[in-house]
């Protein structure tokens, strides 16, 4: 898990806070194979999610103006949200992929996706930071 899951995770996120997407795509090769997980090691054979990776992975493409890409990752989040459970990237999953189809000028799937966000966090802190950013977003998309 640490080997080709954390750490690469780990340092393709360093990548995207240095401005490198294809660093960070590029350090994420190695999860490519457990992106929906692996069978956990601590017994039991319990199912470890591993959609971190997917999660930074699609925030490089994003960063690298891939939109395609982008979309591709982060809808893999939202098509496995058994694995996800409860994790903030399942939430956070549709604003990017909002943003990934905006990024392809796909007006009507971006309104979607963004409008899936705003339904799930219609109920949290108007102050959040990223909830600001999303309603702007997404104004500017009417």
């Amino acid at each position: 898990m640490v080997q080709f899951n954390y750490l690469p995770t780990i340092h393709a996120q360093l990548a995207l806070s240095h401005n490198n997407s294809s660093q960070s795509i590029e350090a994420l090769q190695a999860t490519a194979p457990y992106d929906l997980g692996t069978e956990g090691a601590a017994g039991g054979g319990a199912f470890m999610p591993a959609l971190h990776p997917v999660y930074v992975r699609g925030e490089a493409y994003l960063a690298g103006h891939q939109g395609n890409e982008a979309a591709v990752e982060f809808q893999k989040i939202l098509d496995h949200r058994g694995v996800v459970l409860y994790e903030p990237i399942g939430a956070l999953a549709h604003l990017q992929l909002g943003r990934a189809y905006a990024m392809q000028s796909d007006t009507a799937k971006a309104r979607a996706a963004y409008q899936e966000f705003l339904t799930l966090w219609k109920d949290a802190d108007p102050d959040i930071p990223i909830l600001i950013a999303a309603k702007a977003e997404y104004a500017k998309l009417q």
